[in-house]
C-alpha cells in the first residue's frame, strides 16, 4: 500500500459518514466526509498538509489563502510545512474594525493559492475568488483535499481557476473499500 493509499483509507476511515445530508450547493447526498474529523486531528492534519504540499506550484505562489472554516486549518498547517506565508478568506468581508475579507496581509498584487477543504460544484471557491480578484488579487488556482467530482472542477476551469484534488472521492471509496 503506498504512503497515499493508507491516507485515503485513513481519511476515508476517519470522516466517511452515510446518512441523509444536505451539501453547501444544495444537493442532496446518502454520504459525507466530516472533514473537521480528520482536521481535528493534528497528527492527521499534519499528513494531510505534507501529502498537499507537493501541489503548491513552485513559483506564483505569494500567500495561501485558506477559505472559511475548513480550509483555514489546512492552510495554517501547510504554511508550516511549506514556509509560505497565509491568509485567513471570511466568507464575506467584516463590516467592523478593518472591514477585511481577508485577515493575516493585504491580497491586492498578491498571487494566491486558494485552500480548501472539499469542494462539491465549487461555489465556495468561486466566490472567495470573485472578492479576491475584486480586491486586487490574482487567483489562477486552488487546491482541496477532496473533489466530490460533482462539476467543481469544471465551474473553476470556466472562470480560469484550476482545481488539484489531493484525492478524488472515487479513489477515497476505493480506498476505504480495500
Amino acid at each position: 500500500m503506498t504512503a497515499d493509499t493508507e491516507l485515503a483509507r485513513d481519511i476515508y476511515r476517519r470522516s466517511h459518514l452515510t446518512g441523509e445530508f444536505t451539501l453547501r450547493s444544495g444537493v442532496e447526498a446518502n454520504e459525507y466526509f466530516d472533514k473537521y474529523l480528520f482536521e481535528s486531528d493534528p497528527l492527521m492534519l499534519r499528513r494531510v498538509a505534507e501529502a498537499l504540499a507537493p501541489l503548491i506550484p513552485e513559483q506564483g505562489v505569494d500567500a495561501l489563502a485558506g477559505l472559511e472554516l475548513g480550509g483555514i486549518p489546512l492552510a495554517t498547517m501547510l504554511s508550516q510545512v511549506t514556509g509560505v506565508p497565509t491568509l485567513f478568506v471570511r466568507k464575506e468581508a467584516k463590516t467592523y474594525g478593518t472591514c477585511r475579507l481577508a485577515e493575516g496581509g493585504d491580497v491586492e498584487g498578491r498571487r494566491l493559492l486558494v485552500v480548501e477543504d472539499v469542494v462539491t460544484s465549487g461555489g465556495a471557491v468561486l466566490d472567495a475568488v470573485t472578492e479576491l480578484r475584486d480586491r486586487g488579487a490574482t487567483v489562477e488556482r486552488t487546491i482541496c483535499v477532496i473533489d466530490r467530482e460533482s462539476g467543481g472542477q469544471k465551474n473553476l476551469a470556466d472562470k480560469g481557476i484550476e482545481l488539484k484534488a489531493l484525492f478524488t472521492m472515487t479513489e477515497l471509496k476505493a480506498a476505504g473499500a480495500a
